[in-house]
């Protein structure tokens, strides 16, 4: 089986390698020719992964024809704001029963859409079998093949049940599942809350402000999801509190380290400068935030994210409106005069 790899960035180049240790042909696409000659000479990407070598199986390319002609299955890892572009030429070169996997966590500013959504309406000869990669997985962890897990979700089982075989290793377990609105949102949703995370770090906050911000963030990521017709389980499971556990605390989140640029008081510009790489929870709060309206569901900790980021409020101030909001129920089915 020939599987292309869309994106040389740390997750497309962590999933390339260790696909090209299973599969018999893997192609690596890379905008910058450099880059494919460095992974080429040296299997490695030192500007996204150093210090994980890379099997001499796998090819790099800067040829999108080459990387996509014959493919079984071609992985998307791209940026979600580059996720449409590069959906439209990849979609006259992929045939009928090609599936086209999404494995960028992010929504797409004006329409909304989530990354499934948009490969759906881009690549049509995809639209009834794509699939979204999801999951507590930092690339540094499994380019080094330290033990993961992961979840694939389609409307198609077959189309899921491929890709699960295709990824899974002793290193890398797969799950599937049928919710792909509640895997998506769930990837996506988990970067505000990180944010979040780490600019109550950058505040000199302890683990029980954190425990908060997780608990009742993940309460509104379901919120919302439920309001779009995702499951609510899906929450709780690998796409949901796995992906948000490890977002909200590794060393390796670039979201969490972007929390903590802004409690030093940096713009959302000086961050995505400071990281030098794409800071997906920045740009999925203002599509949560605009789909909050949307769906009349009410989200807090977006909310104040949401004027962190681009009306210029305090991370101190958001906290303490968080803090001081007015009191309610943990379990929000709870009903005024419930007898409890």
């Amino acid at each position: 089986m020939k599987i292309a790899v869309i994106g040389a960035g740390s997750w497309g180049t962590a999933l390339a390698g260790m696909l090209s240790e299973k599969q018999e042909e893997v192609m690596l696409w890379a905008r910058n020719r450099a880059l494919c000659q460095e992974i080429t000479d040296n299997r490695e990407n030192p500007g996204y992964l150093p210090g994980v070598k890379l099997p001499e199986a796998l090819a790099a390319t800067d040829d999108l024809e080459q990387a996509v002609s014959g493919a079984k299955i071609v992985l998307m890892v791209t940026p979600s704001h580059a996720l449409r572009g590069i959906a439209k030429r990849v979609a006259g070169l992929v045939a009928e029963n090609t599936v086209v996997v999404t494995a960028a966590k992010g929504l797409e500013i004006g329409s909304l859409k989530r990354m499934s959504e948009i490969i759906a309406e881009e690549i049509p000869a995809a639209a009834g079998h794509v699939v979204a990669l999801s999951g507590p997985n930092h690339a540094e962890e499994v380019g080094l093949r330290q033990p993961s897990a992961a979840v694939v979700a389609s409307l198609s089982r077959e189309a899921a049940e491929e890709v699960q075989d295709a990824l899974i290793t002793p290193h890398f377990r797969v799950y599937t599942n049928p919710d792909i609105i509640g895997v998506e949102l769930g990837g996506a949703l988990k970067n505000i809350i990180a944010l979040g995370a780490g600019i109550a770090e950058g505040l000199g906050f302890g683990d029980n402000a954190k425990a908060a911000l997780m608990t009742r963030g993940l309460a509104e990521i379901t919120r919302l999801g439920v309001a779009m017709d995702a499951k609510p389980l899906t929450f709780a499971g690998l796409a949901g509190v796995g992906d948000l556990m490890v977002t909200c605390t590794s060393r390796h989140s670039r979201n969490r380290r972007a929390g903590m640029l802004l409690a030093e008081g940096k713009t959302a510009e000086e961050v995505e400068t400071a990281t030098n790489m794409v800071v997906e929870g920045i740009r999925s709060t203002m599509a949560a935030f605009e789909l909050a309206k949307r769906h009349e569901v009410e989200m807090p900790i977006t909310d104040q994210i949401f004027r962190v980021l681009y009306a210029g409020l305090n991370p101190k101030e958001a906290v303490m409106n968080l803090m001081t909001r007015g009191r309610t129920h943990e379990m929000e089915e709870v009903a005024v005069g419930d007898n409890w």
